[in-house]
């Protein structure tokens, strides 16, 4: 039988060609076309011997290849994946006409082995830019996953990385953080962040020249995505105003920001060694608090005359939560009469974060719907009770806190409709 060729002219020649402009080693070339030339086989003759081990050979000068099939020796018995077989009693059977087959099979290997290369170095130049600012177009929706055009690659914005309350839209351009090169069930994927913190820091890198040149400096950020952020700068340059320098002349810089991100809030406060000022700023627009602070435990307590109290604790806890995240202590709010009105760790991410019970399940549902706060709750209370991996006993448990929530914002709007808009 005339031993077929995968390819008869200058096979080697084309291989090394191919491995030297690409990168790729010409054993791995070799190792993946005898790979592919069995699946080949097993695919064109069918239903193959039991107690057999199929391989194939390959002239690595002349590309000529042959299929062989040896006696099983050795299997694992829970995998039964073939361990050894007796090559001493292989027996060619290389089918006519496989040649073709083979040619075409080689051909494919090639192609997806530079296919794979590229994007190998698609990922290593991308791996050298995880945490810079870049624009990117959305190109689809691959289920709840955003998927951007971000120059040679595409970037990949699962749900948690996305800002709440934001809507993307086919050719929509939008700013992003190369957040991370992550293996899925798919590969390896480059993953885009519009939810990071340190998008905002890039953005106000991008448009404050004093930021930029590291004549401010941003201490800490702390942020819930598509609603506040709080950013903590000072000087490193005498005579520099570092509020001033960020907001911009008649607030230009600062709103570019706020555009940017889709008209999320963003506060900008003066950083202060002085833990009492610092802790004033961290809770502003609320004023006339008294803080007592306790620095061992890294703990502060807040209280607040009744006028201001809506503020100091912000929508939903919101505004004591970025706080404490921002200074780094746990914070309780009273009011003037002494009544614990909120209590927070800096730990917690969402409004639901707050909530007893929460299994965690329950949370990672709710986070990848957006449904991180009681407002949403409120909202989207059909969308949520229909969740069938949502037990009744959580639903019930969510539904009673939805309830107080909507009773205590009726009456807070009929007492203080203006301070509650501001909060």
């Amino acid at each position: 039988m005339a031993t077929p060729q995968v390819a008869r002219t200058e096979f080697s020649a084309a291989i090394a060609q191919i491995a030297n402009e690409r990168n790729i080693s010409i054993e791995s070339i070799h190792e993946a076309i005898k790979q592919a030339l069995v699946s080949a086989y097993k695919k064109q003759i069918g239903d193959l011997e039991e107690g057999f081990h199929y391989y194939s050979t390959l002239n690595e000068t002349s590309g000529e290849s042959q299929i062989f099939k040896a006696p099983v020796t050795k299997i694992d018995e829970e995998t039964e994946e073939v361990l050894e077989w007796d090559e001493k009693k292989s027996e060619e059977v290389t089918p006519a006409g496989f040649g073709r087959i083979a040619a075409q099979t080689a051909k494919q290997v090639i192609l997806q082995k530079i296919r794979e290369s590229e994007k190998d170095q698609i990922l290593s130049d991308y791996q050298d830019k995880i945490g810079d600012l870049i624009m990117g177009q959305v190109l689809r929706m691959d289920g709840r996953m955003v998927v951007l055009d971000i120059g040679r690659g595409q970037g990949y914005m699962p749900p948690e990385e996305q800002m709440r309350g934001e809507f993307y839209k086919m050719n929509m351009r939008i700013a992003v953080l190369i957040s991370d090169i992550r293996e899925t069930h798919k590969g390896r994927r480059i993953i885009v962040s519009r939810a990071d913190k340190e998008l905002v820091s890039k953005l106000f890198d991008r448009e404050v020249p004093e930021v930029s040149s590291g004549a401010v400096e941003i201490v800490a950020i702390a942020r819930e995505a598509g609603v506040r952020t709080k950013l903590a700068v000072r000087a490193a340059q005498e005579g520099v105003d570092p509020v001033g320098s960020c907001v911009g002349q008649r607030g230009v810089r600062v709103q570019e920001v706020i555009n940017e991100l889709n008209n999320e809030k963003i506060d900008i406060i003066p950083y202060s060694d002085d833990t009492r000022l610092y802790m004033q700023a961290a809770l502003a627009p609320a004023e006339g608090l008294r803080i007592e602070i306790n620095e061992d435990k890294k703990e502060v307590t807040v209280t607040s005359p009744d006028d201001q109290l809506s503020l100091a604790i912000g929508k939903g806890g919101q505004n004591v939560r970025i706080a404490s995240k921002l200074t780094g202590y746990k914070i309780t709010v009273k009011s003037a009469e002494g009544k614990v009105e909120s209590k927070v760790t800096g730990e917690e991410e969402y409004e639901i974060d707050t909530f007893e019970g929460l299994e965690a399940e329950t949370r990672e549902k709710l986070v990848q719907f957006k449904l991180t706060t009681l407002g949403d709750l409120s909202r989207f209370k059909a969308k949520w009770q229909a969740f069938e991996d949502i037990s009744d006993e959580q639903k019930a448990c969510l539904n009673e806190k939805v309830e107080v929530f909507e009773a205590e914002f009726a009456k807070r709007q009929a007492e203080f409709p203006r301070l509650d808009q501001q909060a």
